[in-house]
């Protein structure tokens, strides 16, 4: 049986050294950007259009677009909204087009995008995604979107949680270093992830902005089956 390659990136900084145009890209950013999306998706969403920088989401809120956007975890001044999957309700996203800018999760997508397809992975989707990378015959990589270019603790944790899972099928195999590293993690947070989630570094920024009331949510696993990719640099959900 032919087994497929499974890599982790632990940070977008180094993703040159990973590229592979033929390679599916799960792009993760817990904390909050992909759980975000996954969210909007869930509550009716028609598409999400990523964009790298704070210019071009203006330029879109220029054109009449909605705009969710965020700097270290603050909602900008010409923004509709900011980054909490608490923003995406359904009075605001159902069958709506957002543009959607954040300070980690949509540069990592903008760095996946030369690959073959790019996915967006959490908690909330983790069982849909699985089930989706287990029908491509094709090497996949978990791009962790860190914090500006260093590792985050919480999306480690789900590449490891992803992983595993992945593993298990034994249609994947890996001699990647940061997949074991991500696979240990994942073991110890495991049994109380909460608690263990609760030395990540961006626990700490968001409880010093108030914004933390989101982290039991964005780690409850399949309250969705939602699958967002992009296409032509806008997210669509494929399990429509």
């Amino acid at each position: 049986m032919t087994r497929y390659n499974l890599e982790v990136c632990l940070t977008p900084a180094i993703f040159d050294r990973y590229a592979d145009t033929e390679a599916i890209v799960v792009v993760i950013d817990i904390l909050r950007a992909s759980s975000s999306i996954c969210n909007a998706f869930a509550n009716g969403a028609e598409c999400l259009i990523p964009v790298p920088d704070l210019e071009m989401a203006r330029e879109y809120k220029k054109k009449g677009y909605r705009v969710a956007a965020e700097r270290d975890g603050y909602v900008q001044e010409f923004a509709d909204f900011g980054n909490s999957p608490f923003n995406f309700t359904p009075e605001r996203v159902r069958g709506q087009t957002i543009v959607y800018s954040t300070t980690n999760g949509t540069m990592s997508i903008e760095v996946a995008s030369g690959c073959y397809r790019v996915l967006i992975g959490s908690f909330l989707n983790i069982s849909s995604l699985e089930r989706y990378l287990l029908d491509q015959d094709r090497k996949i990589i978990l791009l962790c979107a860190g914090w500006k270019g260093k590792i985050s603790l919480e999306d480690s944790v789900f590449a490891g949680a992803l992983a595993d899972r992945l593993l298990k099928s034994e249609k994947f195999s890996s001699s990647c270093d940061s997949v074991t590293l991500a696979l240990d993690l994942w073991k110890l947070a495991e049994p109380d992830i909460l608690s263990y989630i609760d030395k990540a570094a961006q626990r700490s920024r968001l409880r010093e902005k108030g914004l933390d009331d989101c982290i039991p949510f964005c780690h409850i696993a399949d309250s969705t089956d939602v699958l967002p990719y992009l296409v032509k640099g806008k997210l669509f959900n494929l399990n429509l």
